[in-house]
């Protein structure tokens, strides 16, 4: 047997002052961390095991259980991080690609937070949202270029399909195998509450969620699984993924032991295969070829849906972009470089694509620019943590965002990032019943419900205090925001000013 250099990432702390030996950590952790003994009547644990998920910590009723990073220190190098370190220690030891999921965790520029938003005074007083209307309802699709209307005042011009959400937030494309089904349930339901839209992400569709199509866009990826008519036509809209934010250029692999029964007929495998998502669409190496699929699905769909395309935040983006409207994309989905993911090779997660904020000022500038701006919406997604996030997204150019990873922790998700390995203690990212039975989709698409009206209440008050009262006045109007600790060349990518100008 060789030599294990690998050191545990955490260690589990437990005041035997306080442990009853109730033996509930050993029952409900999932890596099997805790385990009795009833030769010593002590609750023992393996730190090597620990992914710092926290459920036992929760769920203790003494509260003796705390969880820290392992005390294990390494001489201080800057280069040599105990990071990087510890990453060759493990592909030594595996001879493996390194996994990992969720989003890009590294300490690199949050956008957002170098963006303030302006406020009204006396010349543009603000608005009160609480006795004055105030519109968060948008239209997603392509607008055409004029309206008439007939002498009695009725609109005459021929509309493409358009969605209207009543809040410009959709919860993003996670799909049935990566996520769990009640996961699903609840997104749905949450969706039909709020009156917005969830995405299936590209696992197909379970049946018993056919009757929430009116809020749900069904997702065409290039492994296209589970896609076939009923499919197309189950949803609102019809998204094309060719790429996403956490793995550009990457394809996608579900493990076989995540496909199940119910899995494998949603996505039309056989039980226990690996789904195997191809880095490109094989049907699709040129604009004109996706003009082609954009066509074919129009066409299955009798043109009642508008059809997204969404892509990889990469920095040629915006032509990228340009290309996929004249495409005859009705919406252009972007996924910037934070954005989460079930599990993508760490190195591709850490170290391609760009910020989300300066896709999003590029695309909208470009398509501005060449005069086909209305021709498609624009939504983006990747680490959208609040609600001013999605604010400085309006202004900067977006119809509405997606949300991923903020709907999964309103349902429990501690951000262990684990999601890869199919032991999610909190029933999310897992397809182990008896893991997927603690996600109980009647409390949490309530709490989904709540973080969304939340979320709308405070864009009302930042609406108003910009002294707007629609959303949509708020679109591409950057000179409501500023720029805080930025250089000249962000500033002119994102094309605002800085603080005091």
């Amino acid at each position: 047997m060789s030599l294990n250099f690998n050191t545990p990432l955490f260690e589990i702390i437990r005041d035997k002052n306080k442990c009853i030996q109730c033996k509930v950590c050993v029952r409900q952790c999932a890596n099997e961390v805790h385990w009795y003994s009833s030769y010593e009547n002590i609750v023992n644990s393996d730190n090597n095991k620990c992914v710092n998920c926290h459920r036992c910590v929760i769920l203790c009723p003494t509260k003796a259980i705390t969880i820290r990073k392992h005390r294990l220190e390494f001489r201080n190098n800057s280069n040599w991080t105990s990071n990087a370190i510890k990453e060759i220690q493990k592909q030594a030891d595996t001879g493996g690609v390194l996994l990992s999921s969720m989003g890009n965790p590294n300490k690199l520029p949050i956008y957002w937070d170098k963006i303030l938003l302006n406020a009204s005074q006396v010349t543009n007083p603000s608005i009160d949202p609480l006795r004055e209307p105030m519109e968060t309802k948008v239209m997603i699709g392509r607008k055409p270029d004029k309206l008439k209307f007939n002498k009695q005042g009725d609109l005459i011009t021929d509309m493409p399909p358009q969605i209207e959400l009543n809040v410009p937030i959709m919860f993003s494309a996670m799909s049935y195998g990566s996520i769990s089904k009640n996961a699903h349930e609840a997104l749905a339901r949450a969706a039909t509450k709020l009156g917005i839209c969830y995405n299936t992400g590209e696992g197909g569709l379970n049946k018993d969620f056919y009757k929430y199509g009116k809020n749900t866009i069904v997702q065409v990826a290039s492994g296209r699984f589970g896609v076939y008519k009923d499919y197309l036509n189950a949803g609102v809209g019809i998204e094309i993924k060719i790429g996403q934010g956490a793995k550009p250029g990457i394809g996608g692999h579900l493990p076989g032991k995540k496909v199940g029964a119910d899995v494998s007929v949603t996505r039309m495998i056989p039980i226990g295969s690996d789904a195997i998502s191809p880095a490109p669409h094989h049907d699709i190496y040129s604009i004109e070829d996706l003009r082609q699929l954009i066509f074919a699905l129009k066409e299955t769909t009798n043109y009642s849906k508008p059809i997204f395309v969404k892509i990889a935040a990469v920095h040629n983006a915006a032509a990228i972009a340009s290309g996929i409207v004249r495409a005859g994309a009705d919406v252009v989905v972007v996924d910037g470089f934070r954005g989460g993911t079930g599990a993508a090779p760490t190195r591709v997660r850490d170290n391609v694509g760009i910020p989300i904020e300066f896709a999003l000022a590029s695309i909208d500038q470009r398509l501005r620019e060449e005069g086909i701006r209305n021709s498609a919406s624009l939504v983006i997604s990747g680490s959208i943590r609040n609600s001013s996030d999605i604010v400085k997204a309006i202004a900067l150019g977006a119809d509405a965002v997606y949300i991923g990873s903020a709907a999964l922790i309103a349902m429990g998700c501690h951000m262990c990032r684990s999601c890869s390995t199919g032991k999610c203690n909190w029933g999310i990212a897992t397809q182990q019943y008896d893991l997927v039975k603690r996600l109980n989709p009647d409390i949490m698409y309530k709490r989904l419900v709540n973080l969304i009206s939340a979320w709308n209440h405070e864009i009302q008050e930042m609406l108003g205090g910009m002294g707007i009262n629609a959303v949509d006045s708020l679109r591409g109007n950057k000179l409501m925001l500023r720029g805080i600790d930025l250089n000249e060349t962000e500033l002119r990518i994102l094309g605002i000013k800085y603080v005091g100008e």
